[in-house]
């Protein structure tokens, strides 16, 4: 009897373990405090390149508000501007051009853009707004955008301001100065030679504006031998430009949709994104290389420029911490170093900025960078304040500026500093669940598993019982 009834016990004892078991394993994962340890994800600490290790032709930064060189590097060299060309062909079509207008694509504004022409994408015989050819210009840099705007401004230069007339342009001229440097006729002229009539008026106002290094060619910056400028007459072009309320809308913004047209049927038939960088992540700007503030308030926006025989260049409009607005124009970086241009233009504009602080170490622009734009930037550099203050305007809700010091050089981030890990707290059970959704799944079914065989073996094991009383009652019966 003795010998029957044991495997029985052992039945029994072992269903009584597993159900404890599991008890026991649910009040520990539902009662005990338990914390999870999260690794932090964001943008690392980016030193820029020093001066001395940036590969380029030239640099110039240009303090517009005192008009003197804070810093360069070959600024008079004669360089090659690619799509930095376009700066000057929209300076001069937001003054001449109604920008609600409408303009015709001829087929000589299509003619010799070849399949390496950086394109808006019009075709011959679109009609398109001018403010939809000027977001072509300046963010896909579209060299059929250029011809289309140039060939307008011819247009409107004979209309606005005819030969003979007493009403001239800001430099000082009618039409009359066109016919006779091209000795040819008004008709011809608009005809056949407008693109050529545009680029005198661009040499024309680069004169005016002091550029001795420069002549154009052409309206969008196709390569040329006669078709040259230097830094410092970039930035003296970028800031004349920066006057104009719609050149700072067009190169400050992050991206355009097209509207549709006669040969474009469909709204956002094209979307563009403009192609500096450094406008989306500004704070990389935020320090030399040796990690000294360099008080960039702004970085407005601007235009880059490539070519095989140009190299890569970009030309910028940032504001400092004390109000001052610094153009800063990078030329000619090699083919080999392009994949480091937003580095190379960070570091310039950083030790630019740093240049025109100490001159005039006053706060007059509150916030960082990262008050005017969303940034990736590290956590230590996203924005202090929520208000936006331009030069000129009067600070809100800052009753005492902080007080400012020349900037001393600070020690430049740790390389591979280990950031501290976020901790996460919650319920264990419900943060292992979302944390683990797959293995959760596969936990949960083995216990439900161990449950229904817990089950089964409780039903066996009164069945054998069962059973045994049977087998006595027999035996005990026989006897």
């Amino acid at each position: 009897m003795n010998n029957r009834r044991k495997p029985e016990s052992i039945f029994k004892s072992a269903a009584r373990f597993i159900a404890a078991a599991l008890l026991v394993c649910s009040i520990t994962l539902f009662v005990m405090p338990s914390r999870t340890v999260k690794a932090e994800v964001g943008q690392p600490e980016i030193p820029v390149p020093a001066l001395a290790d940036i590969h380029c032709a030239s640099y110039c930064v240009y303090d517009k508000t005192t008009g003197f060189i804070v810093l360069s590097q070959n600024p008079d060299d004669k360089i090659y501007p690619a799509s930095m060309t376009k700066i000057m062909t929209c300076l001069l079509s937001l003054e001449y051009l109604d920008t609600s207008a409408k303009l015709t694509v001829s087929k000589a504004a299509m003619a010799g853009l070849g399949a390496d022409s950086s394109l808006m994408g019009v075709l011959e015989g679109e009609i398109v707004k001018v403010s939809e050819l000027l977001y072509g210009l300046m963010l896909p840099s579209g060299n059929d955008a250029a011809n289309v705007l140039g060939e307008g401004c011819v247009d409107a230069f004979f209309q606005k301001y005819p030969a003979g007339g007493s009403t001239v342009n800001k430099d000082g001229v009618t039409a009359q100065y066109l016919l006779d440097n091209m000795n040819d006729s008004r008709e011809h002229i608009l005809s056949n030679r407008k693109l050529e009539a545009f680029a005198l008026l661009m040499n024309l106002r680069a004169k005016t504006l002091g550029c001795k290094g420069t002549h154009f060619k052409n309206a969008c910056g196709l390569p040329d031998e006669n078709h040259y400028t230097t830094a410092y007459d970039l930035t003296l072009i970028m800031s004349a430009a920066s006057e104009i309320d719609d050149f700072k809308t067009l190169i400050s913004a992050p991206s355009h949709v097209f509207i549709g047209t006669n040969r474009h049927k469909s709204d956002a038939w094209s979307y563009v994104k403009n192609s500096n960088y450094l406008l989306y992540d500004p704070w990389l700007a935020s320090k030399t290389a040796n990690g000294t503030e360099s008080h960039l308030a702004a970085v407005v926006g601007g235009k880059t420029g490539t070519t095989s025989q140009a190299g890569k260049g970009l030309t910028i409009y940032t504001v400092n911490e004390n109000g001052h607005e610094l153009m800063i124009s990078v030329c000619g970086i090699p083919q080999s170093h392009y994949f480091y241009t937003t580095m190379y233009l960070a570091s310039v504009t950083a030790y630019g900025n740093l240049a025109c602080w100490e001159s005039d170490p006053v706060t007059r622009v509150y916030g960082t960078t990262g008050d005017y734009r969303w940034v990736n930037a590290p956590a230590a550099q996203q924005p202090k304040y929520d208000s936006v203050v331009n030069p000129g305007d009067e600070p809100k809700g800052f009753d005492e500026p902080a007080e400012q010091t020349t900037p001393e050089p600070t020690q430049a981030p740790e390389e591979n500093k280990e950031a501290e890990p976020e901790v996460e707290s919650g319920p264990p059970l419900q943060l292992f669940v979302k944390k683990n959704p797959v293995v959760s799944g596969v936990i949960g079914g083995f216990m439900l598993l161990i449950i229904i065989l817990n089950i089964i073996l409780m039903i066996r094991i009164n069945t054998i019982k069962k059973a045994a009383a049977k087998r006595a009652k027999k035996l005990e019966s026989r006897k």
